[in-house]
């Protein structure tokens, strides 16, 4: 396994390392921002809008979890198909189970750690202007979009790996129509009691690449 991670590292370490710096950026733009409307308008105003207006301030990273699993997902799995390198993977004296598997893990540890990178950021930076209670509701509230993002990353993996266009095309419209469970509500919280499904429901999502793998390999159409 080792060598598959370090193999995927060499081939995407940009890519991580500019999507990390891009998303704290992000971050670190959205609580700046929220610092400074505080100390023009008072912090007591924000107290009250989080309190009394289901407020959370960080809207404008409501999306970038999902864009960021689908690009990973992309820049991965994309020159594996035109290049025809996972022809060559797939004859690997190992399982494709733990090739492909060892490939897909890789990709969702490099995205959790980005995104425990930002939620660290957002609850230290937020820890400055808020209770505890307001911070968590926010980060709490933020939670489902980071998991839409590694499921993006692996139903984007699932697309990319299929080797006949139209059932390229049916994957994904199944996979926005099951990314967008992921944001049926704006409301605060409303998923705190549907998180521990949304994570089982990510765990096995993660079958369905090795489906198309599967596909690839008898050389189905």
């Amino acid at each position: 396994m080792n060598a598959f991670f370090y193999k995927e590292w060499l081939k995407n370490r940009w890519f991580y390392m500019l999507s990390a710096i891009f998303s704290l950026l992000l971050c670190l733009y959205v609580t700046l921002n929220l610092h400074r409307l505080c100390n023009l308008r008072g912090a007591a105003h924000f107290w009250e809008a989080a309190l009394t207006k289901d407020a959370i301030f960080i809207q404008l990273l409501h999306y970038m979890p999902l864009l960021l699993g689908i690009a990973a997902g992309l820049v991965q799995f994309i020159p594996e198909m035109l290049q025809k390198r996972i022809k060559l993977t797939l004859h690997l004296p190992c399982n494709y189970f733990y090739s492909i598997g060892s490939m897909l893990l890789f990709g969702l540890c490099m995205l959790c750690c980005i995104f425990l990178l930002n939620l660290s950021a957002l609850g230290i930076a937020l820890r400055s202007i808020f209770a505890p209670e307001i911070v968590s509701r926010i980060l709490l509230t933020a939670l489902p979009w980071y998991l839409s993002g590694l499921t993006a990353y692996v139903l984007c993996a699932w697309i990319c790996l299929e080797p006949n266009w139209k059932r390229r095309v049916l994957n994904g419209i199944v996979s926005a129509c099951v990314l967008r469970i992921f944001f049926l509500s704006d409301t605060p919280e409303a998923y705190n009691r549907f998180l521990p499904i949304l994570a089982v429901y990510t765990l096995l999502i993660c079958a369905l690449p090795f489906i198309s793998v599967e596909r690839f390999k008898t050389g189905k159409d």
